[in-house]
């Protein structure tokens, strides 16, 4: 797996039960499957590498999962 480095801003998104995504630079919706709880934080300007979360399932159906490498 290639990764990419992804940047934008953190979000949390009041679906369901809530969780935390990425809005990247490109406008493009992101979902962290492991978003370590210090980048948690509404506005918190992400950029960090990651990798598509193959087989990652989820009720939430809002952005590409990936997960951080």
């Amino acid at each position: 797996m290639h990764s990419k480095l992804l940047r934008g801003t953190v979000k949390k998104i009041n679906l369901g039960t809530g969780f935390w995504g990425i809005i990247g630079e490109d406008g493009k919706e992101y979902r962290p499957v492991n978003l370590p709880a210090a980048m948690q934080k509404e506005g918190y300007q992400f950029a960090a590498p990651v990798v598509a979360a193959k087989g990652e399932m989820s009720v939430f159906m809002w952005g590409e999962a990936v997960r951080l490498v």
